[in-house]
């Protein structure tokens, strides 16, 4: 495994070579977990652009690696942000995570969405308007769930529909949170791509593609043979970083 280390606004960029391959002329950014943090997002993608412009690449490529809601406190923003599209002249893939998944079926009833509440979904709640304290009573849960669907915009529930669970591209597929060791790619399960994590992190086996992922924190992001982890913690460390693509290379940019 390689770690790379940063130190904020003064880190040197490393760029580092491996097996896989991003298509000829194209330069892809994945951009790790952003939970509600727009004000981080806003400054990396301002990096990206700058990046982009400056690189000669013919094709740009951003994917978003899921979990823009909860924790932090702007999750209505950055949906509205995401929605808006501040990239120019980009591909845009825009993936499902754990978080998404879990906040739509809260939408759909208390019961399937009850663990929201308990990893960061309160802090949704009150980006919408809805003043959520601690966690409720199956009563009160419901009774914030009819608030959140009335105050929810119809594009937002769009926006949550119509994430992406994977997207390959050259050698890599990105993912939200990893795949099933012993599994063909083709035959994921969803629920792994969006909630695994052990059995992934722990497994030295080639999956057929370098995989991209966030979910999984790290005071770094991290390289290995078979896989690149970009979730740095946003929410609490005050770094989103992106891993970016190219040739047979890899490597960050960070707020």
């Amino acid at each position: 495994m390689t770690d790379c280390s940063f130190a904020g606004e003064q880190k040197k960029e490393m760029r580092h070579r491996h097996h896989a391959r991003a298509p000829e002329g194209t330069r892809i950014y994945a951009i790790g977990d952003m939970h509600g943090r727009l004000d981080l997002l806003q400054k990396l993608e301002g990096k990206i652009q700058a990046d982009a412009d400056s690189s000669g690449a013919a094709i740009r490529i951003a994917v978003y690696l899921g979990d823009y809601i909860d924790r932090g406190p702007d999750s209505r923003a950055l949906i509205d942000w995401l929605i808006e599209g501040h990239l120019d002249g980009f591909e845009t893939h825009l993936l499902k995570g754990n978080h998404e998944d879990r906040m739509l079926k809260y939408l759909e009833g208390p019961n399937g969405g009850k663990r929201w509440l308990a990893i960061g979904g309160l802090e949704t709640l009150q980006s919408y308007g809805i003043s959520a304290g601690t966690l409720p009573s199956l009563k009160q849960g419901d009774q914030w769930r009819k608030e959140l669907i009335r105050q929810l915009p119809p594009e937002h529930m769009t926006f949550l529909s119509n994430l992406e669970i994977k997207y390959e591209c050259g050698d890599y597929l990105f993912v939200h949170a990893g795949v099933k060791p012993g599994v063909a790619l083709e035959d994921q399960n969803v629920q792994d791509l969006l909630w695994i994590r052990d059995e992934f992190l722990g497994s030295t086996e080639d999956f057929g593609r370098m995989v991209v992922h966030g979910h999984s924190i790290g005071a770094t992001p991290q390289i290995q043979s078979n896989r690149i982890c970009v979730d740095t913690g946003a929410y609490y460390s005050g770094h989103l970083t992106a891993a970016v693509l190219e040739g047979d290379e890899v490597w960050f940019l960070q707020t």
